[in-house]
């Protein structure tokens, strides 16, 4: 099956970052991993056992039930990739920070002709992260 490619976020959508959310139903706990399967950042996910998932959300499999639908989450300390049941997860909390903000293209170009009028130098190359 095909990986689904992420959306492009609405501009006037309130991003995420720093939310935390108690999944309590099948249609919140779909609607809050939708978005973070559309953040751009880091979440944390708090499992029915306990265990503690962190890392990007990359991929999401929607089944017929919680049980069969799943997140794949790219461990942030590591490349390692953990598959998760919906239906294991009780808290999901974003980043405070996502990495995207501010960054489309739109902007880029912007920032290029401000440069370019301006008389410095402006290069295609990406922006060095903090």
């Amino acid at each position: 099956m095909p990986q689904e490619t992420k959306s492009m976020p609405d501009p006037a959508a309130t991003s995420p970052a720093g939310w935390a959310v108690d999944l309590r139903d099948p249609t919140l706990t779909t609607e809050a991993l939708e978005r973070a399967f559309d953040f751009r950042g880091d979440v944390t996910l708090t499992l029915a056992d306990g265990r503690i998932v962190a890392g990007y959300l990359f991929d999401r499999i929607r089944g017929r039930s919680m049980s069969d639908s799943f997140v794949r989450v790219m461990g942030a300390l590591s490349d390692e990739k953990v598959r998760v049941a919906y239906a294991d997860i009780r808290h999901v909390a974003f980043s405070d920070r996502d990495p995207a903000a501010g960054k489309s293209f739109e902007t880029w170009v912007k920032k290029y002709v401000e440069k370019k009028m301006a008389g410095e130098k402006a290069g295609i190359e990406s922006e060095v992260l903090d």
